[in-house]
């Protein structure tokens, strides 16, 4: 009988540590946490992703002096063979003029599997590689192609679900007087 009282005790208790245990431990996921997808004014989410070369690129770094299209996409996926030229065609345009795009491909074999993709498809714009998809958690996308442009001020101007068409004139329209605003002063 004194076993099954203690038992009876022990087992709850036991049970009470491993759940205090597992929602100490357990919030190093917390990261992994899918954000909802940032509407049109708020902040956009910093992030660093490594290009083809290597060297990380920051997101921030961009505040104050260029319009970037963040662009999340993989080789794998249909819609983005299409969109991905008409990118290119906005990124011949406009580089140069205050505007910068950083596609950000998801692909899991990294640049194994980018960079003969793009030289394939004649694509010169820095793509940023995300083997872990951790872009898709960032930004709340829920497929592939997503796309965001992000004026001189860091803030969400355009949000684009699934596969667009950047040769748009309405689009290039907006581009451009984004990029014609002021370069600001950003605080550090």
């Amino acid at each position: 009988m004194k076993g099954l009282i203690k038992a009876l005790f022990i087992v709850p208790v036991f049970i009470l540590v491993v759940v205090f245990l597992a929602g100490i431990f357990g919030n190093k996921d917390e990261k992994r946490k899918k954000l909802p997808r940032p509407s049109i004014g708020d902040m956009a989410r910093d992030f660093t992703y490594p290009d083809l070369q290597g060297r990380d690129v920051k997101l921030s770094d961009f505040y104050g002096k260029k319009v970037v299209l963040l662009n999340v996409w993989a080789t794998w996926c249909t819609s983005c063979k299409k969109e991905l030229p008409t990118v290119q065609r906005l990124y011949e345009r406009f580089k140069g003029d205050d505007f910068e795009v950083l596609a950000v491909s998801i692909d899991a074999l990294g640049k194994k599997a980018v960079e003969p993709f793009m030289k394939k498809l004649g694509l010169t714009f820095p793509a940023l590689i995300d083997t872990s998809g951790s872009i898709q958690l960032l930004y709340g996308t829920t497929g592939v192609p997503e796309s965001f442009i992000i004026d001189k001020k860091g803030r969400i101007a355009y949000v684009e679900i699934g596969a667009g068409d950047w040769t748009d004139p309405e689009k290039q329209a907006l581009v451009k007087g984004l990029i014609d605003e002021p370069d600001l002063e950003v605080p550090k």
